[in-house]
């Protein structure tokens, strides 16, 4: 299994749609000035964070059960900025729609800026043939509020070829997160 070069994410952005919108180089600026960096890298891509948040809360007492999942244990919230409270968590989803090959498996992982704060991004797998807006998961391991910026980068994307194309894709299987758009909750 092989990891795949920036040259090989261009190519499969152009010729197949693998991700859109898709920026072919590290973009560090924009109107806003400085931004915590997003695009092609050596060997990923470095996806951006959207401007639609779930927020964990406890105000109804709810129990975590990722069987039985209860949404009113979220607040919605739709801005240019996101406060995760102390040591809690947040959802969010990229700005790319991600169409991953059949003969790819892709790892998401945060970037250092995050974690250096102590803002955790889940590691996850993108199985072969899933496609989607990928649901990030954020937790501040910080006794203090931690700010999540969005339209910025917030996780890279590493891409990985296997020697052989695999037997059954997720799309293949019916994956329950196939095709997802918002930011999309925990499914039985």
């Amino acid at each position: 299994m092989g990891i795949k070069s920036d040259q090989w994410i261009r190519r499969m952005a152009a010729q197949h749609g693998m991700i859109e919108p898709f920026e072919s180089g590290q973009v560090r600026f924009s109107e806003r000035g400085k931004v915590i960096s997003y695009g092609t890298s050596s060997y990923g891509y470095d996806v951006r964070c959207s401007d639609e948040f779930k927020i964990f809360t406890n105000i109804n007492s709810a129990i975590v059960d990722p069987k039985d999942f209860d949404s009113n244990s979220f607040v919605e919230v739709k801005a240019n900025v996101c406060i995760i409270p102390p040591n809690s968590f947040a959802l969010g989803r990229t700005v790319e729609f991600f169409r991953i090959p059949r003969e790819v498996l892709t790892i998401c992982l945060g970037k250092s800026t995050y974690a250096r704060c102590g803002i955790i991004v889940n590691v996850t797998p993108l199985e072969p043939e899933w496609e989607g807006h990928v649901t990030l998961e954020f937790s501040n391991t910080t006794p203090l509020p931690a700010r999540i910026y969005a339209n910025e980068g917030i996780a890279q994307m590493l891409f990985f070829s296997g020697e052989e194309v695999c037997e059954t894709s997720y799309r293949d299987r019916g994956g329950k997160y196939q095709g997802q758009t918002g930011v999309t909750l925990p499914k039985a």
